[in-house]
């Protein structure tokens, strides 16, 4: 266990969703004997009471903020000022009482949504502001993007160690598999092995499989943001992605692949398609702390598919 862990306490909000609980395993593997993963349903942290109830109940050294309302296009587009509203509020307000609470450090975890919609491939750090998001998910992007804002002027302003990680599309075992509410790998995960045990000869997906898109593996995204907690004390934004890029179709024909459906791919372009391509430059990741992720792209969704098959 590196030094730097030693007798913390540690917030992760968020830390019973689906990135949290593998940090949360991933603190406890490093011996952390403090993690406390706060339940909205007792610290609703979008109101200020939830905030300084949970500040003063835990008394944290650092606060990994990882609590946000996500979906996917979907969602977005019938929900983009509860998106909006929820997650600049939960983030916003956490992170000024915590530095007014004397929290050592913050980590706030943004998202590839903050990107312009026409970034030169592969995302880099220094482009997030030269354009607007993509619009389906903007409000959402534009939300947690302020968090880089606010965690760049604290640093100014009163030295406060706060950074701020950019993951890309993150994905594996544990995943939201909801058809309301999930993103692609789950949602294609769940229709094929549905329309293979029911015989259906086809599958229904959105667009036109054009876009491209990189995915992280939830425990390699896991230890990317611990390693950020204990080595970085910057205020530029960290990417941390796989630099693995494929189309929608090809990972649709993969998934089908690989939970055995064997029948037709019907692409629906009345359907939004999203940003065209995403992809992030990942070196300052493992430059600022040696972050690189480990997990092939072809384990990932078979871990991913097995433990559905296991859970569901």
């Amino acid at each position: 266990m590196s030094s730097f862990w030693e007798n913390k306490r540690v917030v992760v909000t968020g830390g019973g969703g689906f990135l949290g609980s593998f940090v949360c395993d991933s603190l406890r593997k490093r011996g952390v004997a403090h993690v406390v993963a706060p339940r909205s349903e007792e610290y609703n942290l979008v109101e200020l009471n939830g905030v300084n109830r949970l500040l003063d109940d835990a008394n944290p050294n650092l606060i990994i903020h990882l609590a946000a309302r996500v979906g996917g296009i979907g969602a977005n587009r019938e929900h983009p000022a509860e998106f909006f509203y929820d997650n600049l509020m939960m983030g916003v307000q956490l992170m000024h009482y915590a530095w007014k609470a004397g929290v050592e450090k913050f980590v706030a975890v943004g998202t590839v949504c903050a990107y312009p919609k026409m970034t030169p491939v592969p995302f880099k750090e220094d482009d997030l502001w030269n354009g607007y998001p993509e619009e389906t998910n903007a409000p959402y992007g534009l939300a947690k993007k302020m968090l880089l804002v606010q965690a760049q002027a604290y640093r100014q302003q009163y030295g406060y160690d706060a950074i701020y990680l950019l993951p890309v599309n993150l994905y594996g075992p544990r995943d939201n598999f909801d058809p309301s509410s999930s993103h692609v790998i789950p949602a294609l995960i769940k229709k094929c092995v549905e329309a293979k045990e029911s015989g259906a000869g086809h599958i229904d997906a959105w667009g036109d499989g054009s876009p491209t898109r990189e995915f992280l593996y939830v425990e390699d995204a896991a230890e990317g943001l611990l390693l950020a907690a204990e080595r970085y004390e910057k205020s530029d934004p960290v990417n941390l992605g796989s630099a693995f890029e494929i189309s929608i179709k090809d990972l649709t024909e993969t998934i089908a692949r690989l939970t055995g459906f064997e029948g037709e791919i019907r692409w629906d372009t009345s359907k939004p398609n999203g940003q065209p391509r995403r992809k992030l430059d990942v070196s300052r990741a493992e430059k600022e702390f040696g972050f690189r992720s480990t997990t092939s792209f072809e384990e990932g969704l078979k871990n991913t598919i097995d433990w559905y098959l296991a859970n569901r």
